[in-house]
């Protein structure tokens, strides 16, 4: 299980299934992000994606 305490306070995240997420609080343990849009002309929230997104070894098994 991963166990991310490094809190980069420069990047907000709520996604608790994503191995970058730090357990204890709403931020991101990565440097830096990469967020791309899947929208000619996004407009939008729901046109970005983050995809620095890795899921959780110990989530979400299938």
């Amino acid at each position: 299980m991963e166990n991310n305490t490094n809190a980069n306070m420069s990047i907000e995240c709520t996604v608790n299934q994503c191995k970058h997420h730090c357990t204890d609080k709403n931020f991101c343990s990565l440097d830096r992000i990469k967020v791309v849009t899947h929208e000619e002309n996004p407009t939008v929230t729901q046109c970005t994606d983050c995809h620095s997104f890795e899921v959780k070894s110990s989530c979400c098994a299938q």
